[in-house]
């Protein structure tokens, strides 16, 4: 008998990534006391302000009055206490003005900031996606299942480079008609890459003539996840690509998840009011009507409430940890370390050695995953020795684009979720990996 028929979309999905089929195959016997998982990109446990979270569930449960029905359904645009609490956030902690705020809109995403992004995908025509390379993996990925094409522009220390972003514009000719929007992630993952102010202001000028050329509106999409974990004090304020939008097309692409909890599930989306920002709305609607309102209230009040505190905590948490980590980088890595990006912002370090293959297949891999085959390294089948997930380079890089034989010689290791004392430990066996490659 015939399978259940399935859509394109459907038949591209049936098929795990290599990203989530790695992560799968490891999680499935990973034990967490003695393998050590630098791949997840997890927040810190210790920085999930629970017993705020707590007080926040009784303050907004016990005042009906001020919280509006906060365990029934909600507007799909966000409820009117979190919109107003992430105004002022904005204004007061990122470095927005009320005269931008006035001249766009706000709305809350149903599930996070990822699902922004795939509504984003849903209600714009298939065609050409431009994005920075190394991409978001886990976007790009589900872009492609959804039939656009990602053209990847490789980036440098300043994010991507508009240098060879003119030049495949320029390659894609007539093509260009079928660019649908354009996807920058302000501070990169995987490389935590900081977009330079100068490289985003060129993003938006360049970006301006590309729409006055086809005489249409593309959308500029900032993915801001990891903008409030900038941790380095030396980095100057970001830039405000939103104050620049002489067009109104630029979107900024924002989450809670990384600076209060991944749990509360709470993403926004800040940009200039018209059919696609009508369109995204009833997408929400569509998929559950709104994100759940206790979550949102609960977010709410730890943004009016909690927030200064919290942030300083979290970002002097991953300041420190970033530290350790690039000693420890630089101490295991030092004689084949090509390059290293990172470590002032979010909680990944993305690396490029020399002469040390870095993929699935590779013996620096199998030396982490104990899948050599010598049982000296692995350890016995039923109790295997401790083990150590990464990232490996080759799945971060676009596969149609440049950078596809460097990828297969770098790694994003995250120093988000485990504890300082394990990450320790993989460094211990991340150095006996390379000296087992290098051998």
């Amino acid at each position: 008998m015939q399978d259940i028929e399935l859509s394109e979309y459907g038949i591209t999905s049936a098929e795990p990534s290599p990203v989530s089929r790695m992560m799968a195959e490891f999680a499935n016997d990973f034990r967490d006391d003695i393998d050590i998982n630098l791949g997840v990109g997890y927040v810190n446990e210790q920085t999930l302000p629970k017993a705020q979270i707590a007080r926040a569930v009784q303050e907004v449960v016990a005042h009906p009055d001020a919280y509006d029905k906060p365990l029934n359904y909600g507007d799909p645009k966000g409820t009117a206490n979190l919109i107003a609490a992430i105004r002022k956030f904005e204004i007061d902690y990122c470095g927005q003005s009320e005269t931008v705020l006035d001249r766009n809109e706000i709305i809350v995403g149903p599930n996070g900031a990822t699902s922004l992004l795939e509504a984003i995908a849903h209600v714009l025509p298939r065609g050409i996606v431009i994005m920075p390379d190394p991409v978001y993996y886990i976007y790009a990925n589900t872009l492609e299942r959804m039939g656009f094409e990602i053209v990847a522009v490789p980036e440098d220390a300043e994010g991507i480079r508009v240098d060879l972003l003119k030049e495949k514009l320029s390659e894609l000719g007539r093509r260009k008609d079928d660019i649908r929007f354009i996807y920058v992630v302000s501070v990169n993952n995987p490389t935590s890459t900081l977009l330079s102010n100068q490289r985003a202001g060129q993003l938006v000028s360049i970006t301006e003539s590309l729409c006055r050329e086809l005489d249409r509106k593309i959308p500029l999409v900032f993915d801001k996840a990891y903008e409030r974990l900038v941790h380095d004090p030396t980095v100057k304020p970001r830039y405000n690509a939103l104050a620049d939008d002489t067009l109104g097309r630029v979107y900024e692409v924002s989450t809670l998840s990384k600076i209060l909890a991944p749990g509360l599930r709470i993403g926004y989306l800040i940009g200039p009011t018209g059919p696609f920002l009508r369109a995204l709305v009833q997408k929400s609607c569509d998929v559950g009507f709104s994100a759940p309102p206790l979550n949102q209230e609960i977010a709410g009040y730890l943004l009016n409430h909690e927030i200064t505190v919290q942030l300083d905590t979290v970002n002097a948490g991953y300041r420190q940890k970033a530290l350790k980590v690039r000693e420890w980088i630089n101490d295991c890595f030092g004689p084949v370390m090509e390059e290293c990006r990172g470590g002032q912002a979010g909680f990944y370090y993305y690396l490029t050695l020399t002469g040390i293959a870095t993929y699935p297949e590779s013996l620096f891999f199998k030396f982490l995953t104990r899948t050599t085959g010598d049982p000296a390294i692995d350890g016995p089948a039923g109790n295997k020795n401790p083990r150590v997930v990464y990232i490996p380079g080759i799945h971060c890089v676009h596969a149609g684009g440049d950078l596809t034989e460097k990828g297969k010689r770098q790694l994003r290791i995250s120093y988000g979720f485990e504890e300082i004392d394990r990450i320790g430990n993989a460094f211990k066996l991340l150095a006996q990996a390379i000296d087992y490659a290098d051998a």
